[in-house]
């Protein structure tokens, strides 16, 4: 059966100060329709895959059960005693799966992602999944760029890869986020796709992965897949003594940048990771903007006010709350050096 493992744990800092601990980037109005990030990403899951599984922090499991509860009212939250990283995220996923599932298959979903075109986002779900039910491989979605973007990891497009799906390629690495100069070489010679940090691939072979590459994290997941053949209590208990314990890496590190047999398939669907103010359209959030002499700037002012900007271009203007934000847009990746200079004025009040 098809599952869509939905990750919503992040903290979403390089959206601060809209994005805060008490409701972090996936929870803000930045889809179509003015739905939450998550909310919107549940609803495609839904639609494309059947059943969801959301896996977020302790904290932030009411925050999930409501985003989801119209669009997917029968998915399961799972909620981490601490934050570990996505690999030990999916492979709880993938414990819990499996056990109610031995031929589960997963849809691997980051919720902070805006799709423009959801039909044709739900169609490549769909050709995703089918290619791993087709062959033990790993699926990934590819996004064919629209700009030389130097904040998102890059996929390598190697040869064609034959079969019932069209369009299939072998991914022939994983690259890490270029300087300006690749990132223009990647837009220019076609072969590279940006990362989405969608994965596709059955439970087992997730874990079987896991065992290969990172022992620590299938150990400890074995003894939580042991309890839970227990009962809820027993494997609640062993998830909250063990999962702390468990290496903090990314599933991109961890495994998919050392796995075999990972191919991909190019996505144009609207796709943006609204990782950074530069991302936001121009304007974005409740209020009103004035702008005089200048252009290229990013608005953003949940107050319902106004903001005025007399003179100036390119810049990002956040207000949120109780804080404002001011930065060239070209600085928009750095603001979690803003975080950290609260966190270490014990400033934690406006995080």
């Amino acid at each position: 059966m098809r599952h869509a493992v939905i990750l919503a744990g992040g903290a979403g800092t390089r959206l601060w100060p809209a994005s805060r601990r008490p409701r972090p980037k996936q929870y803000l109005p930045l889809a179509a329709g003015g739905a939450s990030l998550l909310t919107a990403c549940a609803r495609r899951a839904r639609a494309a895959v059947g059943e969801v599984v959301v896996v977020t922090t302790a904290d932030q499991a009411d925050l999930a059960a409501a985003a989801i509860a119209e669009v997917a009212p029968t998915g399961v939250i799972l909620s981490e005693p601490a934050p570990r990283n996505t690999a030990a995220a999916i492979g709880l996923a993938a414990v819990h799966l499996r056990h109610r599932d031995p031929d589960a298959v997963m849809a691997i979903l980051p919720a902070d992602q805006r799709i423009g075109d959801e039909p044709a986002m739900a169609a490549l779900l769909g050709h995703a999944l089918e290619a791993v039910e087709a062959a033990d491989v790993i699926g990934t979605l590819g996004v064919v760029p629209t700009r030389a973007e130097t904040g998102f990891g890059y996929l390598e497009l190697g040869d064609a890869v034959p079969g019932a799906v069209a369009g299939l390629h072998a991914v022939a690495r994983f690259v890490e986020k270029p300087d300006a100069e690749r990132a223009r070489a990647y837009l220019a010679g076609g072969r590279h796709l940006w990362n989405a940090g969608m994965f596709f691939l059955r439970a087992d072979r997730l874990l079987a992965e896991l065992r290969r590459h990172l022992p620590a994290t299938a150990d400890g997941l074995d003894e939580i897949a042991r309890a839970l053949a227990a009962g809820p209590a027993a494997a609640a208990a062993a998830t909250a003594r063990i999962y702390p314990t468990l290496p903090s890496i990314s599933i991109d590190h961890a495994v998919m940048e050392r796995a075999a047999d990972v191919v991909t398939l190019r996505a144009e669907v609207g796709w943006d990771d609204v990782g950074s103010w530069e991302a936001i359209a121009a304007h974005a959030g409740a209020g009103t903007t004035v702008e005089l002499d200048g252009g290229g700037n990013v608005v953003y002012d949940d107050a319902g006010g106004v903001v005025a900007l007399l003179g100036v271009s390119d810049l990002v203007v956040v207000r949120a709350g109780d804080a404002v934000l001011v930065m060239p847009r070209a600085r928009a990746q750095e603001v979690r050096a803003v975080v950290d200079e609260l966190a270490r004025r014990g400033l934690d009040r406006f995080l």
